[in-house]
């Protein structure tokens, strides 16, 4: 019950304030208030492309990575994924998916990912408040190595943040998210918090995905809210 009173409160607070900003000549959206949401399934987008809206980048050696959407038979929302599908087993190569034109201060970001192959690592990561292919935070998950760190990449250096060893099977799809709020920030494996920390080296930034090495990883259903 009080469950359903909060709601209802929530949204008559809604109206009136959108009511008043109206009588003013303004619209006021949910988008406005919660802020930008972006979601991003990549079932519209063209086989063996990389992704509308999206560009590579890399940290590290190596070769750049090759990001392309493929057609697979157990993705979690139809049947399109991401994957970089570039192998080069350079133990400090960082291939990058970045959204274009994010820069967001507090957000919430989530992806669903499977590793499915690599001999040096088996790593997906969630990237927020990218400022350049040199300075980021990343949230990893490790199939190979079984642990979910938090790390910053400050002039091309990494540096952890946080660490959780836990098991992190290979050939499934699992849950990567991160919560930040000025300088807290939460990391989530399968929606259980396993890492917090505070930091503010970056402050805003863009938001994208990461894996590493010879890391063969498929990506999906990435959901991006920002926290205006």
């Amino acid at each position: 019950m009080e469950k359903y009173a909060l709601i209802i409160f929530v949204c008559m607070n809604f109206l009136i304030t959108s009511g008043a900003f109206a009588q003013q000549g303004q619209k006021v959206t949910v988008a406005e208030i919660l802020g930008e949401r972006k979601e991003y399934y990549f079932d519209n987008d063209e086989l063996s492309n990389t992704p509308k809206g999206f560009f590579e980048a890399l940290t590290g050696n190596g070769k750049k990575g090759q990001w392309r959407v493929l057609k697979v038979q157990h993705s979690p929302s139809s049947d399109n994924v991401v994957v970089q599908t570039k192998t080069d087993k350079t133990a400090k190569r960082f291939p990058l998916l970045m959204v274009e034109y994010i820069d967001y201060k507090d957000a919430m970001a989530y992806v669903k990912f499977r590793a499915e192959g690599g001999e040096i690592d088996q790593a997906a990561g969630l990237v927020f408040r990218y400022k350049d292919n040199q300075n980021y935070y990343v949230l990893s998950a490790n199939a190979l190595k079984n642990n979910v760190h938090l790390y910053k990449v400050s002039n091309g250096q990494q540096k952890l943040l946080g660490e959780k060893n836990m098991p992190v099977s290979s050939n499934e799809w699992h849950l990567l998210k991160v919560v930040y709020d000025g300088k807290k920030i939460r990391c989530f494996f399968e929606n259980a918090m396993v890492i917090e920390v505070l930091d503010d080296t970056f402050s805003s930034g863009g938001i994208g995905l990461w894996t590493k090495s010879d890391s063969y990883v498929l990506f999906d259903d990435l959901v991006i809210q920002e926290n205006s």
